[in-house]
């Protein structure tokens, strides 16, 4: 399994939302900027956060993004799973029927362990744990124009 360029970026998003802290509006701009997200792809991943209930979007001239939740309630893996769907490293994982041999194949019971193991330390981790660090924010410098 790897996370794909929307699940990075959505984490990007949100660990510098509970950066800036629970509740603060955020604009686009300023989001799209320091994260390094395209504003056109920063706009379809929020709608997804907001229908997941962890952001907020506000519209107009003074919107932007804030979250919804206090970032020690909200896990990295609720950030992924709601970009990519849940994890599996296997289809014989997501979908046992897939496989007539799954029930009693050795690989299978591997694949659901270690995709187990996968969801539980994704879990594990909160958005207020990787934001309380300011040196592992994944914050890039604003690009200033010699124009």
């Amino acid at each position: 399994m790897r996370l794909t360029r929307a699940g990075e970026y959505a984490v990007r998003c949100m660990v510098y939302l509970a950066y800036k802290g629970h509740g603060v509006l955020v604009s686009k701009q300023e989001i799209a900027e320091r994260t390094e997200i395209p504003s056109y792809f920063l706009a379809k991943i929020v709608q997804q956060l907001s229908k997941a209930r962890l952001i907020v979007i506000t519209q107009g001239p003074k919107g932007g993004y804030s979250l919804l939740k206090p970032a020690a309630e909200v896990s990295l893996l609720q950030i992924v799973e709601v970009m990519i769907g849940e994890i599996s490293l296997n289809e014989c994982v997501d979908r046992p029927s897939s496989c007539s041999v799954s029930k009693n194949c050795s690989v299978h019971k591997v694949w659901e362990k270690a995709s187990s193991q996968l969801r539980e330390t994704l879990a594990a981790v909160s958005l207020a744990q990787l934001s309380e660090n300011e040196s592992c924010i994944p914050i890039f410098p604003v690009r200033v124009s010699n124009a």
